[in-house]
């Protein structure tokens, strides 16, 4: 398989295979107009096999919340064909508008203008809790 290297853009690398598709979603990648390539089960010396996304344009990009979604990628900043920067996403202090609150009692289910807002309690395990009514958020696979 072959795809075409990128002059200026996005290259979101070392995702745990099987997430690619959730980025995708959630950067609403399918509304670009400009070339965006999924790579899924690609062959990783490190990982055994993992997803790569490539896009060929300008995007503004949170690069924390990708570090929630995915942990351990790399995102490759591509300019003029060469790599400017590359970007290791840390776990956010805080997440807003991304995992939702399951708790029935909490404000976020009676008041729906406020923000779903989480804050990270435990940075080794991944924890994350409402920063209204403390509930853990559940984990996703």
């Amino acid at each position: 398989m072959t795809v075409d290297s990128i002059k200026n853009g996005i290259v979101i690398d070392h995702i745990e295979a099987g997430k690619g598709m959730k980025i995708y979603r959630f950067l609403n990648l399918d509304r670009l107009t400009c070339p965006v390539a999924l790579l899924k089960n690609v062959v990783s010396a490190q990982k055994g096999k993992k997803d790569i996304i490539k896009i060929d344009g300008t995007l503004d990009i949170d690069f924390g919340v990708l570090g929630y979604i995915a942990p351990g990628i790399t995102i490759n900043i591509i300019r003029d064909g060469k790599i400017a920067r590359k970007v290791h996403p840390q776990l956010p202090e805080l997440v807003k508008d991304v995992i939702r609150c399951k708790n029935p009692r909490c404000i976020t289910s009676t008041e729906q203008e406020l923000q779903h807002v989480f804050k990270l309690t435990d940075r080794e395990n991944h924890v994350y809790r409402c920063l209204y009514c403390e509930t853990k958020a559940k984990t996703e696979d």
